[in-house]
């Protein structure tokens, strides 16, 4: 089984924090549908034939697209690849853009799975970051959505924002659980060199949240989501129980996924290839069938760091059979050498011949991670 990402650029306006490709270019939108199609069925060869289990449409804004744009997709999709009956097929949206009229557009189509953008229920924070829309619209739209027959609704939840305080973070939590949505994301606000919210801290006009803020802030995430039931099954991502993300899974336990579009990535087992992250060296590059991607063969030791970097993040862990048998003795034993220590310190622990983080270790998660890579 395999999946399908595809980047979907176009944004009507861009957030202050965000460092992923977009444009505001919309009126290239039919242009670039064509070529995504076009690169959809040129890479057909990709998967080997494997069969289609989840198909994601990220951005960027996805919820940007028109009927005439998602029959392009899907005729393209279904025609070149074998997909699944039950296949999660998710569109990621933005709340305004979420009307009852567009939720019923969206349902001529085989989307089950609507991934929403709330990022916080503070309406003076979602202004700060030029997000489109407020509170009571990002409510209305998971209601919107929850009318219209969508049992599998993913909320994204950023912290660690300017002038938040864990009063105000606990508020959001419990507006988010009044909701009861499948899925909780929820995202430390990272200040990405190039973004607007960058240079704003620079220009000391914002202030990052301090580290003892930042820490009551995960703990309180992981405490009130785990009391109302859901799974915790990777570090920023929470689930009723049965409804984790398909898709985002495939790339914690290396299925191989085709990604297509500006800045897209894919993976195949042996190499992971990025394209470019340009609109028009993207178009001009698929139309004239030249490459617009960079290649990275993996060899032993890059596929142990990824496996390492992937499966610790998750409530699956790294199974030791796995590790030895994929990665061999020298490496097997490498890891558990690295791991003592942690191990020792009750971050990590064995459970039924998996080695996984304990609550305590989540909060140290990268240097543990950090101190398990092979480094040449």
């Amino acid at each position: 089984m395999a999946g399908i990402y595809l980047h979907i650029p176009f944004c009507k306006k861009r957030c202050i924090y965000c460092d992923f490709f977009s444009t505001m270019r919309g009126e290239q939108k039919a242009t670039y549908i064509r070529t995504l199609c076009r690169e959809l069925a040129d890479r057909k060869n990709y998967l080997e034939g494997e069969h289609i289990e989840t198909i994601y449409l990220g951005g960027g804004t996805p919820s940007q697209l028109a009927k005439e744009d998602f029959e392009a997709i899907f005729s393209h999709i279904y025609k070149v690849y074998k997909v699944i009956p039950d296949a999660e097929i998710t569109l990621e949206a933005n709340p305004d853009d979420l009307t009852p009229e567009y939720i019923s557009m969206l349902h001529t189509f085989p989307f089950n799975r609507i991934s929403i953008g709330f990022q916080t229920f503070q309406d003076s924070i979602l202004k700060l970051l030029q997000r489109r829309h407020t509170a009571e619209q990002a409510i209305r739209a998971f209601q919107n959505c929850r009318a219209a027959g969508f049992q599998n609704i993913n909320i994204d939840l950023m912290y660690g924002l300017p002038g938040e305080t864990l009063a105000s973070w606990k508020e959001d939590l419990e507006q988010a659980l009044s909701l009861h949505p499948e899925h909780i994301s929820a995202y430390h606000l990272i200040y990405e060199e190039g973004t607007i919210l960058w240079q704003l801290r620079e220009q000391h006009k914002v202030e990052e949240v301090d580290e003892d803020l930042s820490v009551s802030l995960f703990d309180t995430l992981i405490g009130y989501l785990t009391a109302a039931g859901y799974d915790h099954y990777e570090i920023s991502n929470f689930c009723l129980p049965g409804f984790h993300s398909l898709h985002n899974s495939s790339y914690w336990t290396e299925k191989k996924y085709l990604g297509c579009g500006p800045s897209a990535h894919s993976y195949n087992g042996v190499s992971r290839q990025w394209n470019v992250a340009s609109l028009d060296k993207y178009i001009k590059g698929i139309s004239n069938g030249t490459s617009v991607s960079e290649v990275e063969e993996l060899n032993l030791y890059t596929r142990y760091n990824d496996f390492i970097i992937t499966r610790i993040r998750t409530r699956w862990g790294i199974p030791l059979s796995t590790l030895r048998e994929a990665y061999g003795e020298k490496l097997y034993t490498y890891c558990l050498h690295m791991a003592a220590p942690h191990l020792q310190q009750g971050a990590l622990e064995f459970a039924s011949g998996v080695l996984k983080l304990t609550r305590s270790g989540i909060f140290i998660s990268d240097g543990i991670i950090s101190d398990m890579l092979w480094v040449e």
